[in-house]
């Protein structure tokens, strides 16, 4: 049985093009199986990429076994390997039995790197496709071309700017794999002939199974494996195929950019603040946030790398409000915390003094100081789920009525010597649920009052309401709404409510006419449409004639 990887490792420092990767200690040893054999067409580079891995292997700690012969496809030799790497294989390599093997192998946890013809082998292997994500439709030219980094958290691009450029042999495949992979890298054909994807991929990473895939498309030319960057790219993708470097390898698609350079939209509050370099946020100074103060959110998914230098401390606020102490953790935002060592409830993962994450599963997703990692924080009305590198770590629903996890988002800049990066800060805009609240939970009024009622929900409404009064809710946002509906009772007159945004005199979303129901006992549910032009807190503001209007029991907002 293969053996299992506990615990997260690190490689040693390798500078690179674009950048060096931070330093880091040892990985624990371990074995990687290079598999060159070829059916087809051989390239001169074999030699070149064999020995770069036995120079990778020396200086990081792990053993290198070389080998053309598909025997070695067993179930027992294969156990003894974190990785396999096809280097450069070409035409069918594996029988029958040993495919089998190699499927049991990555099903049971096992890690595969493919580098550049590895997508022109086994083309009527299905499993193959699936591993290597795509397969080698035909080759440009050798030439120089600019490559596009997508993902600067994973090992095999960390040590990249945002533009990689090199020269190497630039495939195009039968099929896009970016549906099925977390594309790392992608090519930019404007800057080389030969190109005929538009959407380019070039390097990506994905699981199978309960194992983990790495291809890279580099590799054609033996100068490849002299470059500094890109042996720092192969070692990255050895490490996250052996299981040491914990990534979210989940295919992304349709996140809008808030952060990748630029900070236009964001705000500092608070003291302190961040550097802006290399499209990385870097804290510095006293306690504040740098928040998103262009648009406020409703359901999202946000995703988001960071990394530490050691034992610092940050985090990323959700549900942030622009009416409130700048910068502080009871802001009336929650906090996602970044910490190393703290109690339970105020570490990594952790909601900030309200819900720890599950310690287990965080550990087992962590990568350690000197290394990104990824967030993703998924909210769906009051309910915000924490992964970590692809990993939940934490779930968490606010039954708090005086705050909402809708609204801005930020990143804290704790204080002097905290110190914690940022890159790539995304979002994805979800389609919204149901928010429902009782009448009489406002938190800022005019002339309205909580009136016991036993037949009510929550045995109380919102009462006395007369011409000119309003009441605003906090904790229920605008954003994304469009549908607006309240159980209202009325012994009196009837009356209209405007519903409106950010405050009782903010922009009109929509109004409702409420009528009379024959008694103060009497429910009936009201509804109308909201133009979805929120930006800020729900305030209703209420009109009718010279005398009590209506109550309100409980009302909904949906989006």
């Amino acid at each position: 049985m293969r053996r299992m990887i506990i615990g997260v490792a690190v490689a040693a420092l390798l500078t690179a093009a674009g950048g060096a990767a931070p330093a880091q200690a040892a990985d624990p040893a371990y074995q990687v199986l290079v598999f060159s054999k070829t059916a087809g067409y051989r390239h001169a580079s074999i030699a070149s990429g064999l020995q770069t891995i036995r120079d990778l292997g020396a200086a990081n700690n792990f053993t290198v076994t070389t080998t053309e012969d598909a025997n070695a496809f067993t179930t027992g030799n294969l156990a003894q390997f974190e990785a396999v790497v096809f280097l450069n294989t070409t035409g069918d390599v594996l029988n029958a039995t040993q495919q089998t093997a190699f499927e049991s192998y990555i099903n049971g946890g096992g890690g595969y790197v493919g580098t550049h013809s590895a997508a022109d082998t086994e083309y009527n292997w299905p499993f193959y496709g699936q591993l290597v994500g795509a397969w080698l439709d035909y080759h440009a030219s050798i030439t120089q071309a600019n490559i596009t980094v997508e993902d600067r958290a994973h090992p095999a691009t960390a040590h990249l700017g945002k533009t990689w450029t090199r020269t190497d042999e630039w495939y195009n495949y039968l099929t896009n794999p970016r549906s099925s992979v977390r594309v790392l890298a992608s090519l930019d054909e404007s800057s080389f002939s030969g190109g005929t994807m538009g959407d380019h991929p070039i390097a990506w990473c994905k699981t199978v199974g309960n194992g983990r895939s790495f291809y890279t498309g580099g590799g054609h030319t033996a100068a490849s494996f002299g470059e500094s960057g890109f042996r720092a790219h192969l070692l990255g993708g050895i490490r996250y195929a052996a299981g040491f470097a914990k990534q979210d390898c989940r295919p992304e698609n349709g996140y809008t950019t808030l952060y990748n350079g630029s900070t236009t939209g964001w705000s500092q509050a608070g003291g302190g603040g961040f550097t802006n370099s290399n499209a990385t946020l870097r804290s510095y100074g006293e306690f504040g946030t740098l928040w998103y103060s262009a648009k406020q959110f409703g359901d999202y998914s946000l995703k988001l790398d960071w990394m530490m230098d050691g034992d610092d401390n940050s985090g990323v606020m959700i549900g942030y409000p622009t009416t409130s102490t700048p910068g502080s953790y009871d802001s009336g935002a929650f906090e996602i915390q970044i910490d190393a060592t703290d109690a339970a409830d105020r570490t990594t993962g952790s909601v900030y003094r309200r819900k720890a994450a599950d310690a287990a599963a965080r550990d087992a997703a962590l990568n350690p100081p000197g290394s990104w990692n990824t967030y993703e924080l998924l909210v769906q009305g009051e309910r915000v789920q924490v992964f970590l590198n692809g990993r939940k770590i934490n779930d968490f629903t606010n039954t708090d009525a005086s705050r909402t996890l809708r609204g801005h988002i930020g990143l804290q800049n704790h204080g002097v010597g905290d110190d914690v990066s940022f890159r790539n800060v995304r979002i994805k805009e979800l389609a919204g649920d149901a928010r429902t609240v009782e009448g009489e939970s406002y938190t800022s009024s005019y002339g309205v009052q909580r009136i016991a009622k036993p037949t009510a929900s929550g045995g109380d409404t919102l009462g006395r309401v007369r011409n000119g009064y309003w009441a605003g809710y906090s904790h229920v946002g605008t954003v994304g709404r469009t549908g607006f509906s309240a159980v209202i009772s009325s012994g009196g007159l009837g009356g209209t409510i405007t519903i409106r945004s950010g405050s009782q005199t903010g922009p009109v979303l929509g109004t409702v006419q409420v009528p009379v129901t024959g008694g103060w006992e009497t429910f009936r549910t009201v509804s109308t449409t909201l133009n979805g032009n929120g930006t800020g807190a729900l305030f209703l503001t209420f009109s009718g004639g010279d005398g009590p209007l209506f109550n309100i029991d409980t009302l909904t907002v949906t989006g």
